[in-house]
């Protein structure tokens, strides 16, 4: 029953509603003004980079080469340069854009869900439960953002981007990435250009592929997998309620160094755990005398211990030509033209879950709270290939959360102390390919697959035709895999039509503790629909 199993249903509700909670992706028009350039200067498919868009990136949102030259609105200074020579006796002189870089974005969608969905909705659960109502088509606002970036002198770059409203609720938005970046700061200490770099705020971590600037309707599977321990009987018990996921922001510190454009790229970060919890949920199947009785349980960021994030990348230019290998391409009027690269990384995630949970001390009869620390990790390597007008990328992760019980010793009346269990595990990741048929049309195909044991045994996806003991609501298969067609249109440069058909597995729901179905097999395929653009 749905209410009994609040956890299944909320992912249930996120598969078929994926494009509703579209990624942030954004382009800068702010920037065509300043420089009096078309966007396509720096994407293939907004807010997809090509190389001149990433190079302009990595020098803190200028042209990489003779900025002053290029640029059509002119800084407003703060200071004079002769300041520079007066220091520490004067304010160092900085500048501000010479124009508002203010832009706007709003995206709207429209979605079909595969008509054997009835199967779903047409019959409630036992004991006078009702399903959760699949609908068959929805029109849907996406979100009005507005987002800044720019330069203010000294190489010091910044970038905010803040959801007004999200679905058409003022309340379902927020603050998304907003920091300033020290570029270059390395030549301070004598080492090689932009070998160091300093980021100061609340940003997107440096994964492999954005997730917060994505340009594809739905988000990557993998990179909004939280880890939740199984609760079923029918498993060893883990007390593990994890929901850090890479698609959220971090907030901190980041070194970083080299070009997303070429040669070596690394990152370390120091941040705050991004992680959302809920006091009070239960774990009502940890049995006394090996795990103990949980009770009241809530997740929380430790904001005592704070996650270590590092990323190496290293870029091949496969490139024939000698003369254009080690040049900057930007668009031309028949298009972008990048590079024939391949680039190979890795990346590693590490930080520690806080549980509380009420207790006792070791004289098992004065009450106290327990706070179990567990440890966790998530890891992967990802590649990326470019020829001519063909990308394809791809990334795998695999997640681990260690579990800790807690304990309750045999003739207590709750736990005093904490035993090892079994980790909580998770794998998956995505292959992607995109084709630029014209300048102003690309093709996508996309392959997502997530495999997590916690997420098979708490009812969320895979399953096999005769679900455990405890099972009520999981799809025909061993995994959860989406395969994901579309194709993206620029009507000009910064209006944009996309489409997706997400192809999922088959699912069924059976009646909780036993193997029998309570509807036939049903899918969540949707068509979706979106028309976006940015001023």
């Amino acid at each position: 029953m749905l209410k009994r199993h609040p956890l299944a249903a909320v992912i249930f509700a996120q598969l078929i509603l994926t494009f509703f909670v579209s990624t942030q992706s954004y382009a800068i028009p702010a920037f065509s003004r300043q420089y009096g350039t078309s966007c396509s200067t720096c994407h293939v498919d907004f807010p997809k980079l090509n190389d001149f868009g990433k190079a302009f990136k990595d020098a803190g949102f200028k042209f990489p080469k003779d900025d002053e030259t290029f640029i059509k609105i002119p800084p407003v200074m703060l200071g004079s340069q002769a300041q520079k020579e007066l220091w520490p006796h004067t304010i160092w002189p900085g500048s501000i854009p010479g124009l508002p870089p203010i832009g706007l974005r709003f995206n709207q969608f429209f979605q079909v869900t595969s008509n054997n969905r009835n199967n779903f909705n047409a019959q409630p659960l036992a004991a006078g439960g009702v399903n959760s109502y699949i609908p068959r088509t929805d029109f849907q606002p996406g979100f009005f953002s507005i987002f800044t970036a720019g330069n203010f002198g000294s190489d010091i770059a910044f970038w905010v981007d803040d959801d007004i409203s999200v679905s058409g609720a003022n309340a379902n938005g927020g603050l998304g990435d907003a920091y300033l970046r020290f570029v270059n700061i390395g030549r301070f200490l004598k080492i090689p250009t932009d070998a160091l770099t300093l980021k100061v705020g609340q940003f997107e971590l440096e994964l492999p592929f954005t997730q917060a600037r994505g340009y594809d309707i739905s988000p990557y599977d993998i990179y909004t997998q939280a880890n939740i321990g199984a609760v079923n009987p029918a498993y060893p018990q883990q007390f593990v309620n994890n929901g850090i996921t890479l698609a959220g922001p971090g907030r901190g510190v980041e070194l970083s160094g080299g070009h997303h454009y070429g040669g070596y790229r690394y990152a370390i970060a120091v941040v705050d755990q991004n992680t959302n919890g809920t006091a009070g949920s239960n774990f009502p199947n940890v049995p006394t005398g090996t795990g103990g009785n949980s009770g009241g349980v809530g997740f929380f960021s430790d904001s005592n211990f704070k996650d270590l994030y590092g990323r190496f990348a290293y870029r091949f230019n496969l490139e024939s030509d000698p003369a254009s290998r080690h040049e900057i391409q930007a668009a031309g009027a028949s298009g972008p033209r990048d590079h024939t690269y391949l680039t190979l990384g890795s990346y590693y995630l590490y930080g520690r879950s806080l549980q509380r949970t009420s207790g006792f001390l070791p004289n098992g009869t004065t009450p106290a709270v327990l706070s179990i620390h567990e440890p966790f990790y998530r890891v992967g390597g990802d590649f990326d290939f470019n020829y001519r007008s063909f990308n394809i990328y791809g990334l795998y992760m695999y997640g681990h959360d260690n579990d800790v019980l807690p304990f309750t010793p045999a003739g207590l009346q709750g736990p005093t102390g904490v035993i090892a269990g079994k980790p909580a595990t998770f794998s998956g990741g995505f292959i992607q390919a995109d084709y630029l048929m014209y300048p102003w049309m690309m093709t996508i195909m996309r392959w997502d697959r997530v495999s997590s044991t916690s997420d098979f045994l708490n009812g969320i996806g895979a399953s096999a035709s005769a679900p455990p003991p405890g099972n009520f609501f999981s799809s025909l298969g061993s995994v959860r895999n989406r395969f994901t067609p579309g194709v993206q249109f620029l009507i000009h440069a910064n209006i944009k039509a996309s489409f997706e058909y997400q192809i999922r597995p088959q699912q069924v729901v059976y009646n909780p503790g036993t193997t029998a179905q309570l509807v036939n097999p049903f899918r969540t395929n949707t068509a979706t629909a979106a028309l976006e653009f940015v001023y």
